[in-house]
C-alpha cells in the first residue's frame, strides 16, 4: 500500500544521511517516477525533505526533525524500534536511541522503549561482524568495490566483489555483489569472509536482475533421502523441517524422507548425527556415509 510505502520511505531516511531515487526505488520495488512521486506526497505532508543532486546527493530529512508519532500506531513504532536495536547489535551505531529522540517531543506522554520483541542479530564473532557490516555498507554506500579472502566448501580464494546490499537470511548475515572474477550476482557468507577491505576503485551499478534478488529461489532440494533416526533426535527434526515432517516406525525410529541440495549437503546432515540416523535409501547414499564412518573410525584408532 502507499501509506505503508511512505512511513517505509520516512522511516529509512530517519536512520540513514540520505538515500538516492534508485537505492529507493530498489529498495521498495517501485520505479524512480513513483518514488519521486512519494517524495512529493511527503513533502505536502509538511516533512522537510531536502535534494541534492552530483556526486554524494540524494533525499534527506532536515536536521532536527522530529517523527509525529500520531503516524504509527505504538505496535508498529514498537516494531520499528526492535528492527532498529537488531541492527545496533551487529553495528557501532545507535540508530534505536536517534530514532527515540527523533519520536519524543515536547508536551507528548513519553513512549516506553521496551517492548515485548527483542532482535539480537550479533554472533560469537561479533567484533569482527560489526566491522565487517560498517565497512560493508561504507563501500555501498559509497559504491567502492571490495576485495576479500573467501572460504568455500572445496577450496578458498581471493575475490573481488562489487557489494550492493547486505542480506540477513538462514540465520546468518551475507553480502550480495556481483563478482568481477564470475561476471555474476553472488551470495557471500561473512563468516567465511576474511581480510576484507576496499578496493580503492569505483563502480557503476549495474541493473540487478529480479530473479537474483530472491535470495535461495535457485537453491534446489530434490536430492531425496530416507532415512530412520533414532528418538532422542526428534528435536533436530522437528527444529529443521516441523513436526509433520517424519513419522514413527515400528521399532520406534522417526522415519523421514527429505530432499538436500546435493549428496554432500546429505551426507554432512547424516554424519552429525553419529550412530543416531541410518540412511535406508538411496544406496548409494548409505554406501557414502559407511565409507566415512570407517575413515573417522580408522582415523581414531
Amino acid at each position: 500500500m502507499k501509506t505503508d510505502r511512505l512511513v517505509g520511505i520516512l522511516t529509512y531516511l530517519l536512520q540513514t544521511d540520505r538515500a538516492t531515487m534508485p537505492e529507493l526505488a530498489a529498495r521498495f520495488e517501485v520505479s524512480r517516477r513513483t518514488i519521486q512521486r512519494d517524495v512529493d506526497a511527503l513533502c505536502r505532508a509538511g516533512i522537510p525533505l531536502v535534494s541534492t543532486r552530483g556526486g554524494g546527493g540524494g533525499v534527506a530529512i532536515m536536521d532536527g526533525y522530529k517523527l509525529d508519532r500520531r503516524l504509527l500506531s505504538p505496535g508498529e513504532l514498537q516494531g520499528i524500534l526492535a528492527g532498529l536495536r537488531g541492527l545496533d547489535s551487529v553495528s557501532k551505531t545507535s540508530s534505536a536511541e536517534q530514532f527515540l529522540q527523533k519520536v519524543s517531543a515536547r508536551g507528548e506522554a513519553p513512549f516506553s522503549p521496551d517492548g515485548d520483541l527483542v532482535i539480537d542479530l550479533a554472533s560469537f564473532y561479533k567484533d569482527s561482524l560489526s566491522e565487517k557490516i560498517e565497512l560493508l555498507r561504507r563501500a555501498i554506500a559509497q559504491q567502492e568495490l571490495v576485495r576479500f579472502h573467501y572460504y568455500y566448501g572445496k577450496g578458498e580464494a581471493d575475490k573481488r566483489v562489487e557489494p550492493y546490499s547486505l542480506v540477513f537470511k538462514w540465520s546468518d548475515w551475507y553480502l550480495f555483489g556481483f563478482c568481477t572474477q564470475r561476471q555474476d550476482f553472488r551470495l557471500y557468507k561473512l563468516g567465511r569472509l576474511w581480510a576484507l577491505t576496499p578496493a580503492g576503485e569505483g563502480f557503476v551499478p549495474r541493473p540487478v536482475p529480479a530473479e537474483k534478488r530472491r535470495f535461495g529461489s535457485q537453491m534446489r532440494d530434490d536430492y531425496l533421502v530416507t532415512a530412520l533416526y533414532c528418538p532422542a533426535a526428534k528435536y533436530r527434526l522437528v527444529e529443521e523441517r516441523g513436526p509433520d515432517s517424519f513419522s514413527v516406525a515400528e521399532d520406534g525410529r522417526l522415519l523421514a524422507r527429505w530432499g538436500f541440495a546435493g549428496p554432500e549437503e546429505a551426507l554432512a546432515w547424516f554424519l552429525s548425527f553419529g550412530d543416531g540416523a541410518e540412511v535406508i535409501d538411496p544406496p548409494q547414499m548409505r554406501e557414502r556415509v559407511r565409507e566415512e564412518a570407517e575413515k573417522i573410525a580408522a582415523r581414531h584408532r
